[in-house]
């Protein structure tokens, strides 16, 4: 069977299993919690002989989560968004945060503390990404749907401690979106020039972490491992999502973030001298962290 066929074949499995979790919901109970987060910073600066620019951000970080209990049947929707803006006099309003990701998740009673569980899991972003060239202009590297990701998944789930998942899948679909024409042509993040999508067929590690680590201190952790079965499969994908919100009182937080990525088919340039010009492409490890003091609602 192609590629593809496996993939219709999981597609409708997950549509199939998902839609029996849906059956009967009126005897169950939903469970709601979520976070929003606004912050601001402004830097304000006249006749200033210690140098600087005046500048102005925002970021904003929201995550959701909605759980419905039935029996030995659970169904968990999450939603995590975050976008952040910056303003100064050199360089104009940049985007410096930008990620949407979507999950829904269905589990059924196995043995023990094992569930049958099967995963849908969308990722992309809000606005267009650039770089920003010296000299030059401004280079487009990403969009909405570019890079998208939708992963499919059905394995088994384990729950060892209330604070602790583990996610084990032998079968998972990878779907890679490039849906922007302009880097569509270019063969961006994996998929094959011209082409708007690509399928890998591997298996899954998923390990999940959300605890109290202090009175005021909430960490949640995501840490995803991919392994193409057909393509160098030693060559393990990681997604991995960190974020500490502090409560300062009951509106002021801080929170941390942090996202290590690392995938084989994403060839970033390299600059080897710092003269501007790229000398090849090569797989890199990705980072980005976002520190903010703000306005929260919890609930």
């Amino acid at each position: 069977m192609s590629k593809l066929g496996v993939y219709l074949c999981l597609v409708a499995g997950l549509l199939s299993y998902n839609s029996f979790a849906q059956q009967d919901t009126t005897k169950g109970k939903w469970e709601f919690k979520g976070l929003s987060s606004l912050s601001f910073t402004q830097v304000a600066l006249s006749n200033w002989n210690g140098g600087g620019q005046s500048a102005l951000s925002a970021n904003g970080l929201g995550a959701y989560n909605a759980k419905y209990v039935h029996g030995d049947e659970t169904w968990e929707n999450t939603l995590n968004v975050a976008f952040g803006i910056q303003n100064n006099e050199e360089n104009g309003t940049r985007k410096t945060d930008d990620r949407i990701e979507f999950v829904s998740k269905y589990g059924r009673k196995a043995f023990k503390k094992w569930d049958y569980t099967s995963i849908l899991n969308f990722r992309s972003q809000f606005q267009p990404g650039y770089n920003y060239p010296a000299d030059a202009e401004k280079i487009k590297i990403s969009d909405w749907m570019a890079p998208g990701y939708l992963n499919l998944s059905i394995g088994l789930e384990n729950k060892p401690y209330e604070w602790l998942t583990i996610y084990i899948s032998p079968v998972s679909a990878k779907t890679t979106f490039v849906l922007d024409p302009g880097l569509s042509a270019k063969g961006a993040f994996g998929v094959d020039t011209n082409e708007t999508m690509r399928v890998e067929i591997g298996g899954l590690f998923k390990l999940a972490v959300d605890a109290k680590i202090a009175e005021n201190v909430q960490y949640t952790s995501s840490l995803e491992l991919f392994s193409n079965y057909v393509e160098s499969p030693e060559n393990i994908d990681v997604n991995w999502d960190n974020l500490f919100a502090f409560k300062i009182n009951e509106y002021l937080s801080a929170s941390f973030s942090l996202t290590v990525i690392y995938d084989d088919d994403i060839k970033l340039p390299i600059d080897t001298n710092d003269d501007g010009e790229t000398d090849y492409s090569a797989p890199r490890t990705q980072l980005r962290q976002v520190l903010s003091l703000g306005v929260q609602y919890k609930f």
